[in-house]
């Protein structure tokens, strides 16, 4: 498929995990993509593999979570790729513990890497997209925001990206830009994986329960990820806007 033949998409957190396949799967259809991590290093192997597959991208680093850093880098951008039409909010971290034992710099670093970063990348992503009077932007909730024990960081930075996205499609709508968010069940990520340490799992005995709890009785892989976030950044999504989209096998 070429989807995106012509298009510029951004995805930030795109060393690995999610924010790796779907960067991988906007390439594959056509876009050319800046893979965005904490620094080009980390993005290189993503591009390499791009690149081994036909496709196009660059690597870029930056730290998402500083508006002045996001400012730069997304000029630069432009200025290489020639456009931005796509944004993917990904990147994320977890510093999962239970509330009364969170230390205030553990729910101070997620709401700012999960929240914050995709306003900075929204807000700047957004004065490209008004003058071109177009774009798409898909952030990374997750079904934490629905609540989940030892998580009340990272739930609240979830549900928060839910509102933002509902905020930012009544607004931005007028200018042809779709905002829409995908919030994933358990999918097999380094995340899950330190998630399983941390209750004193290995990360396929933790896969394993997960499964059993899932109606179609799998974990999510990335790239089932990677695929939803490529139609709502399609024009076969042109008319949704303002969604969160649960992917998670059937559980509830």
């Amino acid at each position: 498929m070429t989807r995106f033949t012509g298009k510029v998409a951004v995805v930030t957190g795109a060393a690995q995990g999610i924010g790796a396949a779907t960067a991988r799967q906007l390439a594959a259809e056509g876009a050319t993509v800046a893979v965005i991590d904490l620094t080009a290093e980390r993005a290189q192997g993503t591009v390499d593999a791009i690149a081994a597959a036909g496709g196009s991208a660059r690597g870029y680093g930056c730290d998402v979570s500083d508006h002045d850093a996001v400012e730069t880098v997304f000029a630069q951008v432009v200025a290489d790729l020639g456009a931005l039409h796509i944004l993917v909010n990904n990147a994320g971290i977890t510093r999962d513990n239970l509330f009364f034992k969170m230390p205030k710099q553990d729910w101070d670093d997620v709401i700012t890497v999960n929240l914050t970063s995709a306003y900075n990348c929204s807000h700047v992503a957004q004065t490209y997209m008004c003058k071109q009077r177009y774009g798409k932007i898909v952030s990374l909730s997750s079904r934490s925001a629905l609540g989940n024990r030892g998580q009340a960081n990272y739930a609240a930075a979830k549900a928060g990206i839910q509102g933002l996205t509902a905020t930012l499609a009544i607004e931005l709508g007028p200018f042809n830009i779709n905002v829409n968010a995908v919030a994933p069940g358990y999918i097999a990520t380094g995340m899950t994986a330190a998630t399983a340490e941390r209750v004193g799992a290995t990360a396929e005995e933790h896969q394993e329960l997960a499964a059993e709890r899932t109606p179609l009785r799998r974990v999510g892989q990335p790239e089932d990820i990677a695929s939803v976030v490529a139609f709502l950044a399609s024009e076969e999504s042109s008319y949704v806007s303002g969604q969160t989209l649960y992917v998670n096998g059937g559980a509830r």
